[in-house]
């Protein structure tokens, strides 16, 4: 299917997430594949996910670990955009300590469940999940001190609305510190269209360039985008097993054009 509908779009990413959450449930020592990239479990220290229920650390679907990127305080507040299974919220919630709280954000009523379920298993008590889209966040304005989110503002089709919604919750200062995929070119329509590579991360991105201008149009200062890994042809085939290859499409000249085009990347701002 191709379309870039930001409806049709958000149906599909909260089809495909309420699938992975059910399927968490149904097994939740048994890793998710093909729901999402996934492509930044293995940053996990097993110090971190030996904190955690198996069913949040099989739900982890991210390109990366945000709680790496922020320095967390007692007593703060944050925001987790796209939480999930609740993996990043459980994490920050022990730095910032039972005086701080931290706000899971999920559109997906099967995620949100989950992540409660998890939080209760894990014992935690000053988390709250939140159903909602990160286009339209349900805090009030210099409400929280960091913004996490972990490889999901690429799944938004209105990116511009997402950060000025991040802005807009953060306090004056307050940092933006995110995992998520990368564009280090251009990738051509046609992919851009296709919602097997927007539901897997990948049609979505922008352009490192376009996020550094889209950060700085909301508003956020000191923008930093770091690439964590870059995507070659190898990585690219493999990624390709689990996503559902139109016929129209020629795969050979699709690795071709992206080879080295993808990365996950830490992109860190200040509000």
């Amino acid at each position: 299917m191709t379309t870039t509908d930001p409806e049709t779009v958000r149906e599909a990413v909260r089809e495909r997430y309420a699938t992975a959450a059910r399927a968490v449930q149904d097994s939740p020592t048994e890793v998710v594949v093909g729901a999402g990239s996934g492509f930044g479990r293995e940053l996990y220290g097993i110090d971190q996910s030996e904190q955690l229920p198996a069913a949040a650390v099989a739900a982890s679907l991210g390109c990366g670990n945000p709680t790496m990127l922020a320095t967390l305080e007692p007593d703060q507040v944050v925001l987790d955009l796209g939480s999930g299974g609740g993996i990043d919220v459980l994490l920050s919630a022990r730095r910032v300590g039972p005086t701080g709280k931290v706000y899971g954000l999920d559109m997906t009523p099967e995620m949100v469940e989950l992540a409660e379920k998890n939080r209760r298993d894990a014992g935690v008590e000053n988390v709250e999940f939140l159903l909602g889209t990160i286009e339209d966040i349900p805090l009030p304005d210099d409400s929280v001190d960091v913004v996490i989110s972990n490889c999901v503002i690429n799944l938004s089709a209105d990116k511009d609305r997402v950060l000025a919604e991040a802005h807009r919750v953060l306090r004056p200062g307050g940092l933006l510190a995110v995992s998520d995929v990368v564009l280090r070119r251009p990738i051509s329509p046609r992919l851009q269209g296709l919602m097997a590579l927007w539901t897997g991360c990948v049609a979505g991105a922008l352009v490192d360039v376009d996020y550094e201008a889209k950060l700085a149009a909301a508003g956020f200062t000191d923008v930093e985008i770091t690439p964590t890994l870059i995507h070659d042809r190898a990585a690219l085939e493999h990624l390709a097993q689990d996503v559902e290859i139109p016929a129209d499409i020629d795969l050979e000249a699709t690795l071709v054009e992206m080879d080295g085009a993808v990365s996950n990347a830490f992109i860190r701002a200040r509000a």
